[in-house]
């Protein structure tokens, strides 16, 4: 329940319902003007935590009918908001109050920045005549997310900031998206205004170009022609631009493989014959050996990140590149595209499927990754002598829940294993922390997630305990607001990553990777006013899933994994793609 609904008393109100009736905020001040500019947006929900700086937004929003979700932490509040705009497609909006308020949405407002997340974040700040005074909890807040946003905004009028708001929004989301943030001085959000803000627009100098021009699809299309060896890498700006039909279609007409990168996961249905799953340091081995024998790497909305690439030198040494992007900024930044093309990805797709006189003949390369797929299968070894192996429990948690499940997840060996083992066929499934590495991430963001998802879907977080430990306060969100999302925490008493590389690269030196003690998160749960279950053994799984799912609220489901388990295959940093290990002695 919000805090406006849950502060309504009146037996006459109505429901909210039918929203032909709801009334947009009155306008009286520059704090009401902000909260109208979110209502012209479209903004439904919005997540943060109270302050003095943004109490006049807080009471704006109090008579406003925006759903506010009063998060345990800031930075919560804005893993809350990205998830959000994941899964709904539009910006997801965060408040924080000044100084450590904002100080504390930073993680997450450069998470965004780096997976291109589109985000508004509005932070209180202190009256104007004081900025620079070093008031109480006064932080210089655009100067500190100057490098980490789109653009941020120092509101300067009570006339001009419901404008101001407006505009933070469209851009957010406009070309290739992000996040923005407006500093709201607490004079300018209490001083008085009756001016209506306009509609939300992006400047016109922010516009992207979304059709590429005739010579760059034209070059385009001619290399695809001759190519013996296509194949399509979908990255997170098909994803974005709501482009997977037109790109899948393209890839089914033509018979090209298809390759994602993990933001791009659901682009492609990953149980589809043509698709490889992903590539990239522990990418599938059939995806890498695609990437590292194509002659055509035809890459779309992808900004070819060096967990991606390994070694900048062996990445796809024998193919020509073409590079479609919205951002002319990411042609040619990591890998030399030899045909670029700068647009919308769907739009440009159907240019170059319109200009092929004919789509290349790749019967035989396709053939040759169906045998990579039989030569370096997705398996592990699962012994009735060890520990309960994290890769069963990821494959029985996707065996259990719907196709269209929505599966959040932080960051570590347990997000490797929930992307490897998780079959995905849709987009706007898999939310995670990509560019960033944010541990910390999923249960935030499955409370977002939840907000923006249909009420008859499903949401599982697929945590670690290392991660699940950084953000556990906001549990006690999920418990308050009665959200149902399964938690489901690999549990292996490690920073489990940090491990793994430290027996592999660094002598097996586990300085400050493990837990000498670790909660009992069953325990924990149930003190937070969630359920819990602890499982130790393959018999326990499948009930305790079963349970947990069908629990009406925020559950968790402490699996204690095999602590030895690692993430294979694996490319060593800075290594060539093709020479991934399957084993510790490989690397």
């Amino acid at each position: 329940m919000s805090e406006r609904t849950a502060a309504t008393t009146d037996p006459d109100a109505t429901d909210g319902a039918d929203d032909s009736t709801e009334t947009p905020t009155e306008i009286t001040s520059g704090s009401t003007s902000v909260v109208r500019a979110l209502e012209n947006a479209g903004v439904e929900t919005a997540f943060g935590v109270q302050g003095g700086a943004i109490m006049p937004i807080y009471d704006a929003l109090y008579h406003s009918d925006i759903r506010h979700v009063t998060m345990a932490h800031e930075q919560g509040a804005a893993h809350a908001a990205d998830a959000y705009g994941v899964v709904r497609g539009d910006p997801g909006v965060c408040l924080a109050t000044s100084g450590p308020g904002a100080t504390n949405l930073v993680t997450g407002i450069a998470d965004a920045n780096m997976d291109s997340d589109a985000v508004l974040a509005l932070t209180g700040q202190v009256p104007s005549d004081m900025v620079g005074s070093d008031a109480f909890q006064e932080t210089d807040t655009t100067g500190v997310t100057a490098p980490i946003t789109k653009h941020n905004y120092f509101a300067s009028s009570p006339d001009t900031v419901g404008d101001t708001v407006g505009e933070a929004f469209a851009l957010a989301a406009e070309g290739r998206p992000g996040p923005t943030l407006v500093d709201l001085p607490k004079d300018v959000s209490l001083n008085e205004t009756d001016r209506e803000p306009g509609p939300a627009q992006a400047p016109e100098t922010c516009r992207a170009r979304t059709d590429p021009a005739d010579s760059q699809v034209e070059a385009a299309a001619r290399a695809i022609e001759r190519a013996e060896k296509p194949l399509l890498l979908f990255g997170g700006g098909v994803v974005k631009a709501d482009a997977t039909e037109v790109a899948r279609q393209f890839a089914t007409e033509h018979r090209i493989p298809v390759v994602t990168t993990m933001p791009g996961i659901g682009a492609m249905p990953e149980d589809h014959e043509l698709c490889l799953s992903w590539a990239g340091m522990h990418g599938t081995g059939y995806a890498n050996m695609a990437i590292t024998h194509t002659d055509c790497l035809i890459a779309v909305g992808t900004r070819f990140d060096d967990r991606l690439t390994g070694g900048i030198d062996t990445f796809a040494p024998e193919a020509e590149v073409v590079h479609i992007d919205i951002d002319p900024a990411e042609i040619s930044k990591n890998v030399h595209a030899d045909y670029p093309v700068v647009g919308d990805a769907g739009r440009a797709i159907e240019r170059v499927d319109a200009e092929l006189d004919e789509g290349p003949d790749a019967r035989e390369w396709v053939d040759q990754c169906l045998t990579w797929k039989d030569e370096y299968p997705m398996d592990y070894a699962a012994p009735d002598n060890e520990p309960l192996k994290p890769q069963f429990v990821v494959e029985a948690l996707d065996e259990a829940t719907p196709d269209e499940t929505i599966v959040t997840s932080g960051v570590g060996q347990h997000q490797m294993w929930a992307a490897q083992y998780w079959t995905f066929t849709e987009p706007r499934r898999w939310v995670s922390s990509h560019g960033l590495g944010t541990m910390g991430y999923g249960l935030p963001a499955a409370i977002g997630a939840r907000v923006a998802a249909d009420d008859d879907e499903t949401v599982v977080c697929v945590d670690g305990d290392a991660s699940f430990l950084m953000t556990i306060q906001e549990l006690s969100v999920a418990v308050r607001e009665n959200l149902d999302i399964t938690v489901a925490i690999l549990n292996n008493e490690y920073i489990g990553m940090v491990r793994q590389w430290q027996d592999a690269f660094f002598e097996g030196r586990r300085m400050a990777a493990g837990y000498d003690w670790c909660p009992q998160f069953d325990k924990l749960a149930e003190a937070f006013g969630a359920r819990g279950w602890t499982v130790d053994s393959y018999e326990e799984v499948p009930d305790a899933i079963e349970e947990a799912l069908a629990y009406d609220g925020p559950s968790v489901i402490d699996f204690h994994v095999d602590p030895a388990e690692n993430v294979y295959p694996m490319v060593s940093s800075g290594g060539a793609n093709g020479k991934f290990a399957l084993s510790e002695d490989q690397l």
